[in-house]
This record gives C-alpha cells, structure tokens and sequence, in this order.
C-alpha cells in the first residue's frame, strides 16, 4: 500500500492528531501558559478540528499556534502531504509541482513550500570533527548576484561554503559574500573542532585557516589531482558529491533563487543529505524529522520577502 494512503493524508482530523502525537507526545500543551494537564477538547459541531480550551488561563488552542501552520488556511493534511514530497523527492519538489499536486494556488505553495525549509533548519548539529575526525570544506559558485555588473567570473555569482564529516556524514553549508580568509575562517573556527584533520583543495586562502587545525590536507584539482597518490583518504569528494546533488536540484528543479532565499534552499539540501537513506532513514521518518522542527519556526509572508 502506498504511503500516502495513510489516513493523516486524506482526513483532516486523522491529520491533527497525527501532528498532535508528534508535536505533544505527553498531551496538549497550551502555548498561552504553558499548562499540560487541564486542558479540554472541544467538542461542539461548530468548534473547528483540534482546538482545546484550557483551564489555567481560559484560552483556545490548536496544536498549530507557534508553528510553520499558524495564520495558515491550508488543510492539515494537506500540509503533511507537502512535508512528504519535499523530504521524499532527492533534489527538491518545486512549487509549481506543489501547486499541481494539492491543489493549491502556485502562491501558496511557494509560502508552503518555504515554511517547510524553515522547519528543515538545524542548529543544533555538534562540532565536527570531534576527536579528529576528517572535515572537507570547500566552496561553489551558482546562479548570479542581481545588481552586479561586470567583473570577474566569481565575483558576480552566489557563493556557497560546505562543511562535510565524513565520520557523522552530516553537511553544514551556509551562503558566503566573499571567498576571501576573512569571511571564511569565522565559519570553519565556529563549527569545526580545532583536532579535526581538515581536507581543502590547493586553494590559498585554506593554507593558513589549516595551521589552526590538527592536519591540513589537500588535494590540487589544478593540476587533475582529486586523490592524493600517496594517501587515498585525502580527497575533498565528497563534498563535491553532495555539491553535485544541489545543483542537479537548483538547476533543474527550482531553476532560479535570488540570494534573500538561497539559505532556505541550502538548509533543505543540508536536511535530505544529514538524513537520507546512507544514514539509514527512511522518507516516512525524515519527514517525521521534519515535522518535529515546524515548532518555534513561523514565517510570515514579509519575513520571507524583507
């Protein structure tokens, strides 16, 4: 049977209790007062599905008050659906493919479509490379920077920096302004642990981020090495490889993203990889995964365009 005949796909009061068991696993919780215990359900045939009333400070709730699905007039189910196909599809499920499956306008599938992104955001990855493991970090270039006019080829497209474990095979990437020391050496001290052996191609600039790690290591892509001849360890593949993947997925999935939106789109990417099949998850728990983070994470239409 498909998955997605799953009755918190089709059934609106199936949907809510679905997100109920993930969202409260101990009972409703009520985000006025924080009270857990004298809480009511709602019952009348005119109250709308899931709203409880509690009994500390006499307000209404729904499981969707300080989610990604506040203020949203979008079907639960409807939104689970959502959630499916983005954690589901490897390079991404663009809105107008949203559009057309649910159902919904193009317009509320793009603001579907990155609330989901932000739910898909995680803060809370530890340290790489801890107890000196091997991090690949490297850089890309996409699309092109509105407003700027001539210049080198580099200086003129969005820039991309990625950190890879290859111990956790977790990815952290994060949108950079410049290639330079000083915008890339806060990033790789802040997330990467100084006994970590660093693996960087023959650029300049990671020579001297390099000394302040264990090992520094790297491979000269110039001159056509991609593996170290005498170390076959030193490589930075596999950050290439997931670099393959997000641009296979930009290019030909969502075709065009302006940099206001690029670290939504990055932070999808970075979610698929850190729990994808190698990993051992399957597309029913990485959506679950998902779904877990929709909480503290609302969106509203104006954030997402300021």
């Amino acid at each position: 049977m498909s998955i997605l005949s799953r009755p918190e796909f089709h059934d609106e009061e199936a949907a809510y209790a679905y997100v109920e068991s993930k969202l409260w696993p101990n009972g409703p919780v009520c985000p006025h007062c924080g009270e857990n215990e004298r809480t009511t359900k709602m019952q009348g045939k005119s109250t709308r599905i899931g709203t409880y009333k509690c009994r500390a400070c006499r307000k209404k709730f729904t499981v969707k008050i300080g989610t990604i699905f506040e203020s949203s007039h979008v079907k639960m189910h409807l939104w689970l659906q959502a959630i499916y196909l983005m954690c589901s599809s490897k390079k991404g499920c663009s809105s107008n493919q949203l559009h057309r499956t649910l159902g919904v306008t193009l317009k509320t599938a793009w603001f579907m479509s990155h609330r989901i992104r932000e739910a898909m955001r995680d803060n809370t990855l530890p340290t790489f490379g801890s107890g000196g493991g091997i991090v690949e970090v490297d850089e890309t270039y996409m699309g092109k920077t509105k407003g700027l006019g001539k210049g080198p080829h580099g200086s003129k497209k969005l820039k991309v920096l990625s950190l890879v474990d290859r111990e956790t095979k977790k990815a952290r990437s994060m949108v950079i302004d410049k290639v330079t020391i000083g915008e890339i050496y806060p990033i790789v001290k802040e997330n990467i642990a100084r006994e970590a052996q660093l693996m960087t191609d023959q650029a300049q600039h990671y020579k001297k981020i390099g000394r302040t790690f264990a090992e520094h290591h790297s491979v000269n892509h110039g001159v056509g090495e991609y593996v170290s001849k005498t170390n076959p360890e030193h490589h930075t593949n596999t950050v290439e490889n997931y670099f393959s993947v997000f641009k296979r997925g930009m290019r030909g999935v969502y075709q065009h993203c302006g940099k206001q939106h690029l670290h939504r789109y990055l932070a999808e990417y970075d979610f698929r990889y850190n729990y994808r099949a190698k990993n051992e998850y399957t597309d029913a728990e990485r959506a679950d995964i998902a779904l877990l983070g929709v909480s503290g994470k609302r969106l509203t239409y104006q954030r997402i365009n300021g």
